[in-house]
């Protein structure tokens, strides 16, 4: 089963519309009653994505590019990242996580950021 966490600057639409969604995916915010809470640092979000399993949906292009890279020069890994597309609308990048949702197998995203659209 697919998860993502949805980073606390990516508009709250996101959250709702994927939770409504009929797949079988679970949506948290950060900011959620057990999601890192709202002004936690990138590369701790990382870390708890790491450990629960997570794949950060995001909007930042500039600095997580390079916190995955030191996460994973670390020596740690990520379940994935997905950088929203600011030239779509909301409801493309949706339509996108959606498709990614139906169309994923386990571990097809580890330690890889992918930017939107992947179709």
């Amino acid at each position: 089963m697919l998860k993502y966490l949805i980073d606390e600057n990516v508009n709250p639409l996101y959250t709702q519309q994927l939770r409504r969604s009929q797949l079988d995916i679970v949506v948290m915010a950060v900011g959620d009653l057990t999601a890192p809470e709202r002004g936690t640092l990138d590369p701790e979000i990382l870390f708890w994505c790491e450990a629960n399993g997570y794949i950060l949906v995001t909007n930042n292009r500039k600095s997580m590019p390079v916190h995955l890279t030191d996460h994973l020069n670390a020596g740690y890994h990520i379940p994935g990242i997905f950088i929203l597309n600011p030239k779509l609308g909301v409801g493309e990048n949706l339509e996108q996580l959606l498709l990614i949702a139906e169309a994923s197998f386990d571990d097809e995203y580890q330690d890889q950021i992918e930017f939107l659209p992947l179709f």
